[in-house]
C-alpha cells in the first residue's frame, strides 16, 4: 500500500499507535510535542489539515485506512508556491501545528514532504523570560554601500547571530572571500550606526523587519569609504593607484600629536602584533562585553589605522578618527596638548588588552603568598592565574613576569611575589650635582658683574651656592645675598636655608656681596641691606600717588647702607659712588644751579631731591615760600631709612610675591602728594644764600614691585619699622639719564675662567640602567608596605628580578626625572645595541639547557623626544618588518636611515624582538653604510636624525 501511494516501505513504518506516541508523546521519556520549548532549538510549522488527518489515519489502527494523509503538504501555508512566503496572520492550532525537530524529521521519514516545498523552519527564542517560537522572521533589506539604491530581502530568525546576516549579505552580493567587509543598520532618521559585534543576535541588536542594513566593503588602500566622505573621487583613484612599500606611511601631526603619531610608529612595527591585525584575527576575538574595555572601538579604530598604514597606497594618513576614539576613552587626552609617548603607550596597550581579551568573564582569584615554596611554583601559579583573567594577543606578545622581594625591616619577614608586566622602566644614573649658572655682583663699584658656573648639591640649600661661588671670589659665603632678578626687579630674595630646588634653571640668579653677615640678627647689624631699583619718569604726567609714567631699567642692587649714614643726603651719595662705573658725575660747570626759580621748582616735582637742612624757625618761612626743607626734630626724622631686609623676598607682578608688601617712609604733611626734602646732619643755612647741586635723580620709597610710591597719606609721621623691609627708588629724568647713564656699560659683564669648563657627561650603557632597575630599594614614607607579621606598616626594602620575559619587550628609559628636589629632563646618551641585546645576566629563571637566543633581543623601534620638560618633539625609529630596511618616521615625513643613526640622546621608548622570532626578509640589506628606501622615502641626512628639536609642535 504504501509503495503504490510513492511513500517508504510499510515494513519502515513503526505502528500506527506507535507513531501516535511518538508524535503526540507520552510520559517523560518520550515527550514528543507536548514537550516543553528550549531556547535556541528547531520547531517546524505543519499544516493543520494535514495534521488532523494524520491524527485520524492513526486512531482509526487500520494502516489500509483511507484515511491515510499522504506526503506532508503545507501549501495552504503559503502565498504563493514561488517566494514560498509565509501567509500574514496565522493562527496556530487552526491553521497549523508546531512539532519539534525530532518529531518533524520522523514524520518526514514516515510520509515524506512535497516535493519542491521547503520546511517551514522556526526557532524558539527567549522573550522577556518566555520561550516562544517565532513563527514571523525578521525581514531585512540588504544593499551594499556603494550601490544602496537596489536592496534585496533576506529574513533571520531573532536568534541568528550578526555574522548570519554578514555571511547572507556576502553571498547575496558575490563578495570575494579575501575582502573585508562590515554592516550597517540605517535607522528611520536616516542615521547609520555599526553593527560591531558580529555575535550578538538580531534579537539583541533590536533589528525589526522592514530594517535596511548596510555592507561595506573595505577599500585596496585600506580605508572604509564611509570614513572619507569628503574626499573627492578622483582623489580616492590617485591614492589607490599609488603604490608604495607597505608600513612607510607617515602620520599628520593634528596639532601637538607627535607624541601620539611616534607611539603608533613603534607599535606598527611590531611584526606579530600587525600580522594579527592584517589577518583580522582580531575579529574573532573582539570583547564588546569587558567592563573595563571600550567595546572593541579602540581595537577597531587601531585596526583601521594599520590596514591603512600598510596597505602601501598612502604616503601618509590623518589619524583624526583614531585621536577622537583616544581621547573619547581616556579624557586626558583629549584637546591638542602635548603629552608623553609612552604614557600614550601604555593607554593604548592596556585599551588593545581588554578589547581583544579571550576571557569573556573573570573569576576571583585570591592571590598567595610565596610562603617559602620554591619560586618556580610560585611563578607558575602566578602567570597561570594572571592567564585566567587576561589572555589577549597583548599578554601573548607583550607580557613578561616580575619576581618582587619584600623584606621587614623591623621582623626580617620576606614576601615574595611575582606579577605580570608590559614594559620596563629602566631608571637613568642621575648626578647629585646641579650646575648653576649665576652673576656675582661685588661691593667694589668698579667690577663689573661676574659670571659664574657652579656645581651645586641638587638637595642643596641657598648656604651651598654661596659657599661653591666663595671659593672662586674669596668673598665669604655668609656676606652674600641671592636673588632672583626678574624685569629689572627683584621677584624673590633668597634665605641661606632655602632649598636650591626652589631655583630653576632658567631664573637669573645674582648674588650681591654685602658689608653685612647674612647670619646676624638683621636689627643688631651695623648696616641695612636695601634693595635699589632704577626707574625713569616720562615728562608731563603728575606722579603724585600713583605708579604710571615710570619704567624700570636696569639691573636692581642690593646696597649696604651704614646705620649712621641713614639719610637722604648719604644715601644719595653713597649710591652715586655704587654707580660710578657706568654713571658720570656733572663737570664743576654744571654742578652749580643758581636758578632759584629752577631751584624751587626742581623741589617741587622732585620731593625727595636732596638738600641742605635749615633750623625750625627758617622752615616755617620757606614754606610759605614753597621750599621743602625742614629740619629733623627727632631721631626718628633725621634717620627715616633706619630698617633691616626682612626675612623674604619680594613678588613681581605677574609672579607670586612671597613676602607682604612694605610700609612707607614719611612724607611731609605741608605736602600729602610728595615726601619731605630729607634732612642732613649739617647745620641748615638760608635758601637765598646756598648754591644747589643738580641732582642726577631723585630716591623715593615704593613698593616691592617698584611700581607704586609710599606716600604720606597713608603712612604720615611714622618711621620704616625694623620688620619690614624698605624698597627704594632711583627715579631719574630722561634727560638725565641720555646724558650721565651708560647703558653699554650698565649692561657689560664679564665672565670667570669657570665659565669656559663644561661638565662632560659621560655615556652609559643600557646595562647599567638595566642594573638599577633591580637594585635594591627602601620604600618611601608615602608608599608604605603593610607588614603581616608585625602588624603595621612598613618601609621596607624591595628588588625587583626578572622572571621570564616576553617576545616583544619595551624598556621605557626614565628621561624625566620628577623627585621632591627638583624636575628636569636627562639628556644623557644611552648606549643601546641594535643587535644582540643579552638578558641572559637579568633573567633569574634557571636557564638549564635552553636555547641562548631566548634571551637575545635585537631592535625593531625607538621612540625618541626632543626637547625638555616644557616642550619637546616627538618621533620614531622602526624597522620594516618586510624589507629589514630602518626608517625615520617625523610626523608626516618618513626617510630611510642607516643603523649608526639611531642611537641618539633623544632614545626614549625601545623595542626589541626575541631573535628566535624574528623573520630575517630575503632581500634584507645591511644597512650600516646606508639603506635604500620605498619611492616614497627620501635620503634621511644624518643631521635630521641627531638634531636638538626644541620647537613646540
Amino acid at each position: 500500500m504504501a509503495a503504490e501511494r510513492g511513500l517508504p516501505a510499510a515494513a519502515a513504518l513503526p505502528g500506527l499507535e506507535a507513531q501516535r506516541r511518538q508524535v503526540e508523546g507520552e510520559g517523560p521519556e518520550q515527550p514528543g510535542r507536548e514537550r516543553p520549548l528550549r531556547a535556541g532549538e528547531k520547531w517546524y510549522l505543519l499544516e493543520n489539515h494535514w495534521y488532523k488527518q494524520w491524527r485520524a489515519y492513526v486512531e482509526s489502527g487500520d494502516q489500509n485506512s483511507i484515511s491515510f494523509p499522504g506526503r506532508i503538504n503545507n501549501a495552504e501555508l503559503f502565498e504563493d508556491t514561488e517566494s514560498y512566503r509565509l501567509k500574514d496572520r496565522l493562527v496556530e492550532h487552526e491553521e497549523y501545528v508546531l512539532v519539534p525537530e525530532e518529531v518533524w524529521n520522523k514524520l518526514v521519514t514516515w510520509y515524506g514532504l512535497e516535493h519542491d516545498q521547503p520546511a517551514i523552519e522556526r526557532k524558539v527564542v527567549d522573550l522577556s523570560s518566555m520561550q516562544k517560537v517565532e513563527v514571523y522572521l525578521v525581514e531585512l533589506y540588504l544593499c551594499q554601500h556603494s550601490d544602496m539604491d537596489n536592496p534585496v530581502t533576506a529574513q533571520f530568525s531573532r536568534m541568528d547571530v550578526i555574522e548570519t546576516v554578514l555571511k547572507e549579505a556576502r553571498c547575496q552580493f558575490s563578495v570575494p572571500a579575501e575582502a573585508e567587509t562590515r554592516l550597517w543598520v540605517k535607522n528611520s532618521d536616516g542615521s547609520c550606526e555599526r553593527l560591531r559585534n558580529l555575535q550578538m543576535t538580531v534579537l539583541d541588536a533590536c533589528l525589526s523587519s522592514g530594517q535596511v542594513v548596510v555592507m561595506e566593503t573595505r577599500s585596496k588602500d585600506g580605508t572604509w569609504p564611509s570614513s572619507r566622505p569628503h574626499i573627492m573621487k578622483n582623489s580616492l583613484e590617485d591614492e589607490e593607484l599609488y603604490q608604495g612599500q607597505p608600513g612607510v606611511c607617515g602620520l599628520t601631526n593634528l596639532g601637538n600629536t607627535c607624541f601620539m603619531n611616534s607611539a603608533l610608529q613603534c607599535l606598527s612595527n611590531v611584526p606579530p602584533l600587525t600580522e594579527y591585525f592584517l589577518n583580522n584575527r582580531y575579529l574573532d576575538e573582539l570583547n564588546f562585553n569587558n567592563p573595563l574595555g571600550m567595546k572593541g572601538e579602540i581595537a577597531e579604530a587601531y585596526a583601521d589605522l594599520i590596514k591603512q598604514q600598510w596597505s602601501g597606497h598612502h604616503r601618509s594618513i590623518v589619524p583624526r578618527m583614531f585621536k577622537t576614539k583616544v581621547g573619547h576613552f581616556a579624557s586626558q587626552f583629549l584637546g591638542y596638548q602635548q603629552h608623553d609617548s609612552q604614557e600614550l603607550l601604555s593607554f593604548l596597550l592596556d585599551g588593545l588588552h581588554e578589547d581583544l581579551n579571550r576571557v569573556k568573564k573573570k573569576e576571583y582569584i585570591e592571590l598567595k603568598d610565596a610562603a617559602g615554596r620554591p619560586d618556580e611554583e610560585v611563578a607558575e601559579e602566578a602567570w597561570r592565574n594572571h592567564k585566567r583573567r587576561n589572555h589577549s594577543i597583548i599578554v601573548d606578545i607583550f607580557h613578561g613576569l616580575f619576581k618582587s622581594t619584600l623584606v621587614c625591616p623591623e621582623c626580617g619577614k620576606v614576601s615574595v611575589t611575582f606579577d605580570p608586566f608590559c614594559y620596563l622602566s629602566a631608571p637613568l644614573p642621575i648626578s647629585k650635582d646641579r650646575v648653576m649658572e649665576v652673576f656675582f655682583v661685588s661691593m667694589d663699584p668698579s667690577k663689573k658683574p661676574e659670571q659664574h658656573r657652579l656645581i651645586v648639591p641638587k638637595a642643596g640649600k641657598v648656604l651651598d651656592l654661596c659657599h661653591s661661588l666663595s671659593k672662586h671670589t674669596e668673598v665669604p659665603a655668609e656676606r652674600m645675598m641671592v636673588a632672583d632678578v626678574f624685569s629689572h626687579r627683584f621677584y624673590k630674595i633668597y634665605q641661606m636655608e632655602e632649598s636650591l630646588s626652589c631655583i630653576l634653571d632658567r631664573d637669573d640668579i645674582f648674588i650681591y656681596e654685602v658689608s653685612v653677615s647674612t647670619l646676624e640678627d638683621p636689627a643688631t647689624a651695623d648696616a641695612v641691606v636695601l634693595p635699589v631699583y632704577l626707574r625713569e619718569r616720562t615728562q608731563g604726567r603728575d606722579y603724585s600717588n600713583t605708579y604710571y609714567g615710570v619704567v624700570l631699567f636696569g639691573h636692581p642692587l642690593l646696597v649696604s647702607v651704614p646705620r649712621d649714614q641713614l639719610s637722604w643726603d648719604s644715601l644719595y651719595q653713597l649710591l652715586l659712588h655704587r654707580l660710578s662705573r657706568y654713571v658720570t658725575r656733572p663737570d664743576s660747570e654744571e654742578e652749580e644751579d643758581p636758578s632759584e626759580e629752577d631751584e624751587e621748582d626742581l623741589y617741587n616735582k622732585r620731593p625727595n631731591g636732596l638738600s641742605e637742612g635749615e633750623d625750625e624757625e627758617e622752615e616755617e618761612t620757606t614754606t610759605a615760600e614753597g621750599s621743602t626743607s625742614q629740619e629733623p626734630s627727632s631721631e626718628a626724622e633725621e634717620n627715616p631709612l633706619d630698617a633691616s631686609v626682612g626675612e623674604e623676598g619680594a613678588g613681581v607682578e605677574g609672579r607670586p610675591s612671597p613676602s607682604p608688601a612694605p610700609q612707607r617712609p614719611p612724607q611731609s604733611p605741608q605736602t600729602p602728594s610728595s615726601s619731605p626734602s630729607p634732612p642732613t646732619a649739617n647745620q641748615a643755612k638760608r635758601k637765598c644764600c646756598q648754591k644747589r647741586r643738580k641732582l642726577l635723580f631723585t630716591l623715593q620709597a615704593v613698593n616691592s614691585n617698584g611700581t607704586s610710591d609710599r606716600t604720606a597719606a597713608q603712612d604720615e609721621g611714622s618711621t620704616v619699622s625694623f620688620n619690614s623691609q624698605p624698597y627704594i627708588a632711583m627715579d631719574w629724568d630722561s634727560n638725565m639719564r641720555k646724558r650721565y647713564y651708560n647703558e653699554a656699560e650698565a649692561e657689560g659683564y664679564i665672565k670667570h675662567d669657570c665659565m669656559d669648563f663644561t661638565p662632560r657627561k659621560n655615556p652609559v650603557r643600557l646595562q647599567e640602567c638595566l642594573e638599577l632597575f633591580t637594585t635594591v630599594e627602601t620604600l618611601e614614607e608615602e608608599n608604605p608596605w603593610y607588614c603581616p607579621t608585625c602588624k603595621k606598616h612598613q618601609l621596607a626594602t624591595k628588588k625587583l628580578d626578572l622572571w621570564s620575559l616576553p617576545e616583544i619587550l619595551i624598556i621605557h628609559l626614565k628621561r624625566f626625572s620628577y623627585t621632591k628636589f627638583s624636575r628636569e629632563k636627562l639628556d644623557t646618551l644611552v648606549e643601546f645595541p641594535v643587535q644582540d641585546l643579552d638578558f641572559s645576566e637579568f633573567v633569574i629563571k634557571p636557564q638549564k639547557d635552553t636555547d641562548p637566543t631566548l634571551y637575545k633581543y635585537d631592535l625593531i623601534a625607538v621612540s625618541n623626544h626632543y626637547g625638555g620638560l616644557r616642550d619637546g618633539h616627538y618621533t620614531t625609529f622602526a624597522r620594516n618588518k618586510d624589507s629589514g630596511t630602518w626608517f625615520y618616521f617625523d610626523d608626516s615625513s618618513v626617510s630611510a636611515v642607516a643603523k649608526v643613526q639611531i642611537e641618539s640622546k633623544a632614545a626614549y621608548v625601545l623595542f626589541y624582538q626575541r631573535q628566535d622570532k624574528i623573520r630575517h626578509p630575503a632581500d634584507s640589506r645591511d644597512q650600516d653604510g646606508g639603506g635604500g628606501g620605498g619611492a616614497c622615502c627620501e635620503p634621511h641626512p644624518r643631521e635630521q636624525a641627531s638634531r636638538d628639536f626644541m620647537d613646540v609642535d
